[in-house]
């Protein structure tokens, strides 16, 4: 990809013309050493325990989001600050597809009672693989300046990236988790790093987390239910069905979610599962659940995080799946674009409203 710089991306960006196939996200073609914020996609999908798709999402995001226009209600020209995507890694991508073959092999045996310690060997390390590479390539950017943010795959595709920021920050900071699953599964599956033990992995390996606060969750288990409580005020959720029985009372956005804000610290890094929402908005994502956030609740969850004062450090967006007609990517790049306006209006690099 041939580069440009902040000023001439701004110019192009503002013209409105049409972008081609090789641009980046929204259209850019930014030099990411200009860039406030970088996004590193991750094309993994190693894990997953149903459908299949995401590790082609970061593509497609890249390329549906070439037809979003670029100003938005609550946050000021988020492109001119600078947000710049790199591009996909195919080895990644590569070894995701070997990896969840032998995954599927470790699934089967599982479901006849039995190990593939072969297999699930060969997908604990290939995790291993992923997560060294997302986080040497997280630190290079923060250590440059940059901002970051990880376009996945499935939900294990940051944890290189939390890690990163627990190893920089200097201040703990929260995390505000949206999903329909809490993802605190000790192994899922026999997999370490599996997509739904992103959590419980973050929790126990990064230092500066102070707390984990979730929305929307409707699908869990016992151990996962169990393990929230135990965290005590390291913990917060507001399930899905309470959210939906505040709402239903007449209550407003404002004051279901308030109380859940409040207790993160003043840094907070965002986690988003795209099937935290409605299934309508994600209906190809790799376990969808009935009910769910709807989009624009989502919008205004995001945007009372930036309105609190808080400053956002970091975000993933995942999960989101793949489509014949591109509705889910369509969905999944205009929230990745309210994520980089969130961030960046957070840490003072534009203005919001």
């Amino acid at each position: 990809m041939s580069y440009r710089t902040l000023k001439e991306e701004i110019k192009v960006l503002e013209l409105g013309l049409p972008p081609v196939e090789g641009d980046g996200f929204i259209g850019g073609r930014l030099d990411p050493s200009e860039a406030s914020l970088v996004l590193i996609p991750v094309p993994w999908e190693a894990t997953v325990s149903y459908g299949e798709g995401t590790a082609l999402a970061p593509d497609a995001m890249r390329l549906s989001s070439h037809q979003l226009d670029v100003e938005t209600f609550h946050y000021i020209k988020p492109y001119i600050a600078g947000i710049a995507m790199l591009e996909t890694d195919k080895s990644l991508l590569k070894l995701s597809h070997k990896a969840r073959k032998k995954a599927l092999k470790v699934i089967v045996a599982l479901e006849k009672e039995k190990t593939n310690k072969k297999a699930l060997k060969f997908v604990n390390e290939a995790s291993n693989t992923l997560n060294k590479s997302v986080y040497e390539k997280s630190i290079e950017q923060i250590n440059k300046g940059k901002f970051v943010a990880i376009v996945g795959g499935d939900h294990s595709s940051p944890l290189g990236l939390i890690k990163a920021l627990s190893d920089t920050q200097t201040e703990a900071f929260g995390i505000l988790h949206v999903d329909a699953h809490h993802d605190l599964r000790k192994a899922y599956e026999g997999f370490t790093y599996s997509h739904a033990s992103i959590f419980y992995n973050a929790m126990n390996e990064c230092d500066k987390i102070s707390n984990l606060v979730q929305f929307g969750i409707r699908d869990y288990s016992s151990e996962e239910a169990n393990r929230m409580k135990e965290y005590g005020v390291k913990g917060a959720c507001l399930y899905d069905t309470d959210m939906q029985a505040q709402l239903s009372s007449g209550k407003s956005l404002e004051d279901v979610f308030a109380p859940y804000i409040n207790q993160l610290p003043k840094n907070v890094y965002l986690s988003i599962d795209i099937d935290g929402l409605e299934p309508l908005n994600c209906s190809n994502t790799g376990t969808p659940v009935p009910s769910g956030l709807r989009y624009g609740e989502l919008e205004h969850l995001i945007f009372m995080v930036v309105k609190s004062g808080r400053n956002i450090i970091g975000f993933d967006l995942c999960e989101v799946g793949d489509s014949v007609d591109g509705w889910d990517a369509n969905v999944g790049a205009r929230v990745l674009y309210q994520l980089c306006g969130a961030l960046l209006a957070s840490q003072g690099k534009i203005d919001f409203k």
